[in-house]
């Protein structure tokens, strides 16, 4: 397999990766191959129909400070333990981000845009600089680092799933303070997802601007249309506004 710098495709050669590591394994292989900063990222919101993309990125220390109690895959912890997790997670990392993208973004450029996107944007604050990228699910071109995207990734490598966490508890933030400003559409408790409750207030009050446009349902119910930007997303990506 041919190596691309910062394209997915880059593994560290025979690295091993030790199965009694658990979520640390992956990272564990690759400081001993010489990337002694390895960070992950992921999204929160990418399946929601309201409210802003959130991505999160996040280096862990190595040795015990980066065994996170309780870390794991966002969407498999309570909300109680994933504000624990959370805090936790911002106090012994080496270095986190968080980037907000919001509705309309999501609509003007497409969401997968947006997605991969978000890492690069997430990915490029943290300092220190990380010296390996890990992303979940998709490969992200245009990095200032070697990466690789891993299947599954938030819930098999500890950086990937402290970004989740980061992305989710920050996310479920967010909807709740839109749950106070919108109330008639419950977000404290779908934080935007699909739900009945949610599909019969959009057809009760209509979408409000929080509400993706460019998505069926929501288009459905607000009668506007919306223009994506064709962007080709093995080119990159410049400009956003996070």
């Amino acid at each position: 397999m041919t190596d691309r710098w910062g394209g997915g495709t880059i593994r560290p050669p025979r690295a091993v990766v030790r199965r009694d590591a658990g979520l640390w394994a992956c990272e564990g292989a690759l400081r001993r191959r010489g990337f002694p900063l390895v960070a992950g990222a992921d999204e929160a919101g990418r399946g929601a129909c309201a409210g802003p993309l959130v991505v999160g990125a996040c280096i862990l220390p190595d040795g015990r400070r980066g065994q996170v109690p309780d870390l794991n895959d966002s969407k498999l912890l309570t909300a109680a333990v994933r504000e624990q997790v959370y805090a936790e997670v911002v106090r012994r990392a080496v270095a986190w981000s968080v980037v907000v993208i919001p509705a309309g973004e999501v609509d003007r450029r497409g969401l997968h845009v947006m997605n991969l996107e978000g890492m690069r944007r997430a990915l490029a604050r943290l300092d220190p600089a990380p010296a390996y990228a890990l992303t979940d699910g998709f490969p992200v071109r245009g990095l200032t680092m070697p990466a690789l995207a891993v299947p599954k990734g938030d819930a098999t490598v500890a950086c990937i799933a402290a970004a989740s966490v980061l992305a989710k508890v920050t996310r479920d933030r967010i909807m709740v303070e839109m749950h106070d400003r919108w109330p008639e559409y419950e977000f404290a408790s779908h934080k935007g997802y699909v739900t009945p409750g949610h599909a019969a207030a959009l057809t009760r009050h209509g979408p409000c601007p929080e509400h993706r446009f460019s998505y069926v349902n929501v288009r459905r119910v607000g009668g506007r249309a919306v223009l994506v930007e064709q962007v080709r997303e093995d080119v990159g990506v410049e400009g956003v506004t996070a």
